[in-house]
Parts: structure tokens; sequence; C-alpha cells
């Protein structure tokens, strides 16, 4: 055989020699210690500017994650910043501007990867296509088939120093009945346990940490309910994790004691990560309140925690004054603005603020929608917006999802901002007539619904007890249901199409779209009863437990 000539030869060893180059280092140096930080946001939701108290906000995020980078870097460490996810939907001065500006602030406080959170899917796939095509780190998941391929890149691996890092994304498997069905047509979210259980060996083969960047949930001891299964569940049956960038439930993920959370944890205070099956769990509540920040060691194939704290940025406490009044103050010494974040973000606020002013009307007292309130008990935000869908379709009663209701309803003056943060995801409103016995069906299984999820049932027009999963009574318009009876409910077509796990209304003969706005049909609602009294929202009307 003929040898190759010199020149033929040389460019066989160049070409060797880049692929090496692109494939990173042969692995980490024996007796050396690589010290790597993870720094780590999650369920971000639009929250690009500060509130009105003048906390979280990018501008302040990056502050602190620029001078974390600095203190790493003269130690002789390295930094990665991971996203878990849900970048989409929650702000309007975000939403109506499809979260550029968020994106655009991800790209200057260099995030390295994210999670695909179920938000992703909120708006067409149009939207989520200029966001890859602006992010300049990947969006990260193993468990999207598109068409029976990967959606997305299911890891990346990155050369840290010398240490190869490898990042692999997951999704939530409830994602599909999370979304409007149109948004993830021919899409698959495949089980984050089998998919992880072949990308992990995967992984360890080419790196030496192996890190999942989840849109999951914690879930205490894995019990996760009528929910997916999240990251506890998923650390436990798969080996070689070790380490959970998490999403998706937006706790703060802080351990009073093995597989009991501190429900009550308080900012600036020491915080404990999860441990399940030598994987550390971790997650920063949300819309940017904490940077997390876990500090590792790693030597001759021993990857250690050595320290994890949750940064709070900017966040206040309310204390009482010597006057009796009460006043905000921070938990933590303040945090400066960046001024180059400032400067990209400010115009893309103005242009929110000046759309979103627009006075709707007024009320005379909160309107309680909060998330912790409306998942886990009858809210008066879920009785408003169930009135509002009533008054516009002529139905009789409504159901209405929790995960639909975002924000409560401040006292005075409302603007269409204020409607928008209660309702952000322009879902349409449906109605179908039901009989009596379809209707006890449909209640029967939204008592099914779990406390704490999106899926949890809010009523209006209708008087139910519960006890144990199952109605055992329900008047509408002040009567017994009679199963003989034809009743018209309204609900979002979100709901109608079997999103947050809801019986499928859409295959019905009476079904029917309205396709009147969710937001607008509360804003009109608001607009022609104002000044609103809060008094006649009361949930206790709505919907009895036991």
């Amino acid at each position: 055989m003929k040898m190759p000539t010199r020149r033929f030869a040389l460019v066989l060893l160049v070409a060797a020699l880049a692929g090496c180059s692109s494939m990173g280092p042969s692995g980490p140096e024996k007796d050396k210690t690589y010290h790597l930080t993870v720094l780590h946001t999650n369920d971000h939701h639009g929250r690009f500017w500060k509130n009105s108290d003048g906390e979280y906000g990018m501008s302040a995020q990056k502050t602190v994650v620029d001078q974390v980078r600095a203190g790493v870097a003269a130690a002789g460490g390295q930094v990665l910043l991971l996203s878990g996810g849900d970048i989409n939907t929650g702000v309007p001065e975000s939403d109506l501007q499809d979260a550029v500006p968020d994106f655009r602030g991800m790209n200057l406080l260099r995030f390295d990867a994210m999670a695909v959170g179920n938000h992703e899917f909120d708006k067409p796939r149009t939207v989520l296509k200029m966001q890859r095509d602006l992010a300049t780190f990947p969006m990260l998941s193993a468990n999207i088939y598109d068409n029976g391929q990967r959606m997305f890149a299911p890891y990346k691996i990155f050369n840290v120093g010398g240490l190869r890092v490898g990042v692999m994304g997951l999704t939530t498997e409830d994602t599909y009945k999370m979304v409007h069905p149109d948004n993830v047509k021919g899409v698959e979210f495949r089980s984050v346990i089998a998919e992880a259980s072949q990308v992990v060996p995967e992984l360890r083969a080419k790196a030496d940490v192996v890190i999942a960047a989840t849109h999951m949930g914690h879930y205490v001891n894995g019990q996760h309910g009528s929910q997916a299964e999240g990251d506890v569940e998923m650390a436990r049956a798969v080996n070689g994790i070790d380490l959970v960038v998490g999403g998706h439930s937006q706790n703060p993920v802080c351990m009073k004691a093995e597989n009991v959370r501190d429900e009550a944890y308080v900012p600036g205070t020491p915080c404990a990560p999860d441990r399940q099956n030598g994987t550390w769990i971790v997650q920063a509540h949300e819309w940017g309140k904490y940077v997390g920040r876990a500090d590792f060691e790693y030597r001759n194939g021993s990857f250690k925690l050595v320290h994890y704290a949750l940064i709070p940025i900017n966040l206040k406490k309310t204390v009482k004054l010597a006057d009796g009044k009460t006043a905000k103050a921070y938990y933590t010494s303040e945090i400066a603005e960046d001024p180059a974040m400032l400067a990209i973000l400010t115009p893309y606020q103005n242009i929110g603020q000046e759309k979103l002013g627009m006075e709707v009307g007024s009320s005379d007292a909160r309107i309680e929608g909060d998330r912790s309130v409306i998942r886990a008990q009858p809210a008066a935000m879920g009785v408003l917006v169930g009135l509002s869908m009533m008054e516009k379709t002529k139905a009789d009663f409504a159901v209405v999802n929790a995960g639909g209701v975002r924000d409560s309803l401040p006292a005075g003056t409302l603007t269409y901002k204020d409607v928008l943060k209660v309702q952000p995801f322009g879902n349409t409103i449906a109605t179908v007539d039901l009989t009596g016995a379809e209707v006890m069906d449909y209640l029967n299984a939204t008592a099914k619904m779990s406390v704490g999820s999106g899926a949890f049932p809010q009523f209006a027009g209708i008087e139910l007890v519960m006890a144990s999963g199952v109605v055992t009574s329900a008047r509408i318009q002040g009567a017994a249901v009679d199963p003989a009876k034809t009743y018209r409910m309204a609900v979002n077509n979100f709901q109608a199409v079997g999103g947050d796990g809801y019986p499928k209304l859409i295959g019905h003969k009476s079904y029917s779209d309205s396709g009147f706005v969710d937001a607008d049909v509360l804003r009109g609602y608001i607009t022609s009863r104002s000044p609103l009294k809060a008094a006649d929202f009361a949930p206790g009307d709505a919907v009895l437990r036991r």
C-alpha cells in the first residue's frame, strides 16, 4: 500500500488534533482540586424588571452574578450559570413583547444553559423559534420529541477549566396538558426517568460531573400527587446525577431534615439543599427572587459540596415602626442595579408601561388570587373570574383552573396591566351544555385535582360539598342539581381540551368556543361594575370542603 505523502500526513495530524480540541480535555489531572461554582435561577416568568417595592429584577441580579464570578475567578475557580426554565408568561410588559427583554437580559448575564419549561410553549412555535435564535445559550431537553426526533439538544458538555461538566435538560411530562394543543402538535413529552436513564450513562462516559437542569418540580419525599414525577423521584430512579438544578414547583428547596422541606424559609438564612440517592437537588424559588449558589470541589473523581446559599435579590420584609405604622426593609443589604443591564431593559419597560397604564376600573379592597391561596382553597379571584365568564356566555356556573389565575387585584385604581397579570395566557371562554348527571361526573373529576397544583378548581355560581375527593352535594341557582335538567357550564378553552388533566369537552355535541379572550372578558366585567366591592366575591358560597 502506498504511504501518504508528508503533506497529506500533516493534514491528517491537524485534523486529528482539531477533533480532540472540539471534544475537550481527556480528563482532569490526578491529585488536582477543581473548584466549580454553579449559579442558578428558575421560573423567571417575565420578571425582567424590579417590582413596585424594588425587589428582584435582572439589573440587580447581574450585579450579584458579576460579583460572584469575579470572586470565584480570583480564587482560581470556575462558574456555570444555569436556569431551570419558564422564562415566559407572568408580567404583561414581558408577555406583550414575547419575552424579548428577558432573553436579552439572560444573554447579558451570560447564562450557560437553560432547561426548557412548559411555559416556553405558551405561544405559537414561531415565538419559541425566535427566542431560540435570540438566546446565546442552549435550551436543553432530552425528553421532548417533535415528530419522533428530539426537538432540543439533550445535553451540552462544558470544559470548565479542564473539568468536563455535562448538563442535561429535562421537561415535565405534564406540559402537553398545561399548554394549548395547537402549540404542541406532533410533540411528545416522554418519560423523564426513561430518557434520563438513557442519557446519563452516555454523559458519564464523556464528563466528569453530570448536572440535570430540569423543569419538573420538587415534591417532598416524591409525593407528586396528580402531577408528573419530579426531581426527587428521578434522582431516586436514576443513578449517576451529581446535581439537579430544578424549577416548576417554585419553591426555595431548603430542607429542615431528610424529606422535610422548610416551608417557612426566611430570606438570607442558611439553606440546605435536598439530597436523594447521592444527588444534590436545588431550586431558587421563582421570579429571580434569589440567585442560588452551590460551591463544589472535584478531586480524583470525588465531587463534594462545600457550601450552598440562596442569595436574596433585594427582597424586603414588612417591619413595624415605633409609631405603629409599617414599612418595607431589606432582609439583607441593598444590591445596586447594573447600569449596562438597565440600559438594555429600560426601553422595553417604557414601551410596556405605555401600553398597560390605561385605567379600567377600581376596587374597594384587594381581591385575593395569589398562587399560594388560589391553588389551595376557594379564593375571591376565582369567583370574580368565573362570574365574568358566566355573564359573557350566559352560563349557569363556571369552573376555573387555579393555574389560569396568576395574581390578585389590588385595592384602588385598576389598570389593564392589573388585568393581564391575573390572566396573561390569552385563553378564550368556552361553554358546554350538560345534563345534571354529566355535571356531577365533571365535578367529581375536579374534586380529585391536587391541592397546590394549577389544576386545583375554583368555582362560581355553584355551591359544593366535597369529602375525600367526592362531591357529596351540589346546588346551582339555589337548587340541588337535577340529573335530568340541562345546565350551561363555562370554562376556558385550555381546560376544555383537557388542560391540567381536566375531562375533555371539545368533542361534546354542545361544545362552543365563544372566541372571547379571558382577559378582555374580565376587563369588561370590571369596567361595568366599578367600583368593585371585594366582599361580593367572597368564596364562601362558591364551594365548601370538608
